[in-house]
């Protein structure tokens, strides 16, 4: 399949569906057919391009300037995708070529953001892979919203245009396998230039960060984790986290995980998080509520390599936006930590949208996360959204949600806490 095939099937499925859906705010038909061919060209030359003819999305009219590795690597861009319209006062809201971002799942319900128009072009099949950025959750939260996988990178190891620091690049991607191609392009050096193909005689040299995956069949010890429902502090709704902790109950039982018992409390960061993005807001009881935090996050990744959580304490909400709940409860306290994270599909909710797991690991673990994701996904049924290009919102069909619910109680593990309002 060459490149223009892929870009032209691509632009295809747009043309249909996004009308109903509204994941791009633009689309760039003709440049991208004109970016496929030069890939075609170049991989006729010779010219190893381990992304050639990828379709992306790219998150925002600029995106492209976070784009320049992947399109270094052959990808091509086909559009902008949708991110909160001008004044909006919540992240939550995309506002796409023909109105506001729907859920693939129930189109009365947001998809999440801010990176709203990548989650759900992702999850509709428009595209295999759209980039994000996440500041609170702005990839994991759409990404547990709309039933794919979202990565946020370690803060600092990608550029970034926030001068608060609390941004990082990231992705969103219906497999592991794909996110992991995104982190190998990225993560390839200073400069994004791809690495080469791999030698064909002789495994490539592992590196602490990064040890050689084990020969298909050969035994993988399960990784310890530790399982928090709300971070010692966040009003998380039982129902997602039993679903949440089913996930976590399933990864143990296939041996991808073993479950350590360890308290998890954390500071809500919730007022730091305010603070350092506020003009005039007390960085100094910011910066203590960091410290307080990174000191026992350091702790608890010197015991075990692994954190699990609910990707968001309650479901997603609709249009008329969250109210005086925050989203980012479970989030952001990464954001200000630094660490990676990822949100991975955990299956449908009592409202039969998607749930997401959390994975957060220490700085500079993406690798681990992606292997635990793709270790997971090995045994699960995928979600796949019942999505036709309406806007008239609508559960999936029952039978659907059956195949990725179970009736596991939410049990001792998974007690939240009272606390602060979320949004």
């Amino acid at each position: 399949m060459s490149a223009v095939d892929a870009v032209a099937a691509a632009l295809t499925r747009i043309a249909r569906v996004d009308p109903g859906l509204s994941a791009f705010a633009e689309v760039w038909a003709e440049e991208a057919l004109g970016r496929a061919a030069e890939v075609d060209a170049r991989v006729a030359e010779g010219a190893w391009l381990p992304l050639a003819g990828v379709p992306i999305g790219v998150k925002g009219r600029h995106g492209l300037r976070a784009a320049g590795a992947l399109v270094s690597a052959g990808c091509v861009p086909v559009g902008a995708t949708s991110v909160p319209g001008p004044g909006t006062p919540w992240q939550t809201w995309g506002l796409g070529a023909h109105g506001r971002t729907v859920n693939p799942w129930r189109a009365d319900r947001t998809p999440g953001g801010s990176s709203a128009g990548s989650a759900a072009a992702v999850a509709a099949g428009l595209v295999p892979l759209a980039t994000g950025s996440d500041g609170a959750g702005s990839v994991r939260i759409p990404a547990a919203w709309c039933g794919v996988l979202g990565l946020k990178t370690t803060t600092g190891r990608l550029p970034s245009a926030d001068r608060t620091g609390l941004t990082a690049a990231g992705v969103l991607t219906r497999s592991a396998s794909d996110a992991a191609a995104y982190w190998r392009v990225v993560a390839a050096g200073p400069d994004g230039t791809p690495a080469g193909p791999p030698p064909s005689s002789a495994q490539q040299r592992p590196s602490a960060q990064h040890p050689p995956s084990a020969p298909p069949g050969a035994p993988v010890s399960p990784v310890p984790a530790v399982w928090s429902a709300d971070l010692g502090f966040a009003d998380t709704d039982p129902g997602i986290a039993a679903r949440a902790f089913a996930e976590v109950r399933r990864l143990a039982a296939a041996g991808i995980v073993r479950l350590v018992e360890r308290e998890v409390t954390l500071t809500d960061p919730g007022p730091a998080w305010l603070a350092l993005r506020t003009p005039g807001g007390d960085v100094s009881r910011a910066r203590t509520v960091r410290a307080a935090n990174d000191r026992r996050l350091a702790e608890l990744f010197g015991e075990v390599p692994l954190l699990l959580t609910p990707a968001t304490p309650n479901p997603p909400h609709g249009h008329e936006g969250p109210g005086e709940r925050y989203s980012t409860a479970l989030t952001w306290a990464f954001n200000l930590s630094g660490h990676p994270a990822a949100s991975v599909p955990a299956g449908l909710g009592p409202d039969r949208c998607p749930v997401g797991l959390q994975l957060v690991a220490a700085h500079d673990r993406e690798p681990l996360l992606l292997d635990v994701a793709r270790r997971a996904e090995r045994h699960r049924p995928a979600l796949v959204p019942v999505f036709d290009g309406g806007r008239d919102g609508a559960a999936p069909p029952a039978a659907a949600a059956a195949s990725t619910m179970d009736s596991t109680p939410a049990g001792p593990e998974t007690r939240s806490r009272r606390g602060g309002p979320h949004r």
